[in-house]
């Protein structure tokens, strides 16, 4: 058994004779008992959030000796990989960093000669969404575990994926083929994109990704209409729910614009070189970096952040102007506690740009591209 588990996934690895009865949420180890062995696994890459994991079933893992395990239905002679598809995957941002990330930087070693294993299949849209994806990774079917009634035999299973410090991020080691850029050239070629890095243009291609519900930005015709002035070939685009069509047009363009959001994670369909404009709503500075920011470099992308003044938020006006909501956004955070400040920052803010002060950043957008 091999232990890969970190602060944001439980990963184990068994050879041997292992069988799993999909029905009962139980894999059988066939070895003396190991206090090494785990007795449950929650395998879905987001441990620190309980909240998150509430609804991922628990797999059991039990060890005997080989006389004493279930008898085989069906015995595998390739590696399997057992995973939840369930938890926030219904959020696009979650479904690629939650799932997609370590699901390849799991099976990438095995060559798509793997099974994957899912669990919790029905509470998402994960293998319909990405199909193409997961074809890329497994020339196998992908087996539906909830309703396995049979017990199926491997020699080699990893239950769990493997997941790297950050949202986006694939720590290239030990397999040289681990990493994000990698990644993100398996989906290019994988929805058949046509641009793997940015060409010359005389005017760069720009697309504001618009928002419907949450941090909406009230002012975007006028941001395109502001970016086509200074020299962008602009859009505004509501990239919408359907991946293929999402893919096709985020790889058309050189430079990518979104408030805060799970739009912004079509940076993995970006031709190489393009550049990602982050911005930041009240209140969001520490995660958004950390979720957008950290791992365009990793994708050979380039990247600026606009963090919004307080005037430029819908919430201004609503509170005193010495509030903590204005001056110490974190602290505040603190003073109200977690689930009443998401709904207040991510649900009931909008975004109105100074055009003025966005301009110094698109004048650099432009610096960038012409470089």
């Amino acid at each position: 058994m091999k232990n890969y588990s970190n602060y944001r996934s439980e990963v184990y690895e068994f050879t041997g004779d292992i069988r799993l009865q999909g029905s009962s949420a139980t894999i059988f180890i066939g070895s003396p008992i190991d206090d090494n062995i785990p007795h449950e696994i929650k395998p879905y890459a987001r441990k620190y959030d309980p909240p998150g994991m509430v609804a991922i079933s628990s797999i059991q893992i039990k060890a005997a000796p080989s006389e004493k395990l279930p008898v085989c239905t069906k015995t595998l002679d390739v590696p399997g990989i057992l995973f939840s598809t369930g938890g926030r995957t219904l959020n696009y941002f979650h479904s690629i960093t939650d799932v997609m990330v370590p699901l390849f930087a799991t099976s990438q070693r095995f060559n798509r000669n793997v099974i994957f294993l899912v669990t919790n299949h029905n509470s998402s849209r994960f293998t319909t969404k990405h199909r193409k994806t997961l074809g890329s990774l497994s020339r196998h079917e992908v087996v539906d575990i909830d309703k396995e009634n049979r017990t199926l035999c491997f020699t080699n299973m990893i239950v769990g994926l493997k997941a790297h410090p950050f949202d986006l991020s694939i720590d290239p080691s030990p397999f040289s083929s681990l990493s994000t850029r990698n990644l993100t050239r398996l989906l290019r070629n994988t929805y058949s994109l046509k641009r793997d890095s940015v060409g010359d243009h005389s005017r760069p291609r720009l697309l504001v990704v618009s928002r419907k519900k949450y941090r909406r930005l009230a002012n975007e015709v006028q941001v395109v209409e502001l970016a086509r002035e200074l020299g962008f070939d602009s859009v505004l685009q509501d990239l919408g729910d359907h991946l293929e069509s999402a893919a096709k047009i985020v790889n058309s363009i050189d430079v990518l614009v979104g408030v805060h959001g799970a739009g912004l994670t079509n940076m993995v369909f970006l031709p190489e070189n393009a550049l990602v404009i982050q911005i930041i709503p009240l209140g969001m500075r520490c995660i958004a970096s950390e979720m957008f920011g950290a791992n365009p470099e990793e994708m050979k992308l380039k990247y600026l952040e606009y963090t919004i003044t307080p005037n430029e938020s819908s919430l201004f006006g609503k509170y005193p102007n010495h509030s903590l909501i204005y001056t110490d956004s974190t602290q505040y955070c603190v003073n109200i506690g977690p689930r009443a400040c998401y709904g207040l920052f991510y649900q009931l803010q909008d975004v109105k740009l100074d055009l003025a002060s966005f301009k110094d950043t698109l004048l650099q957008a432009l610096d960038i591209m012409a470089a």
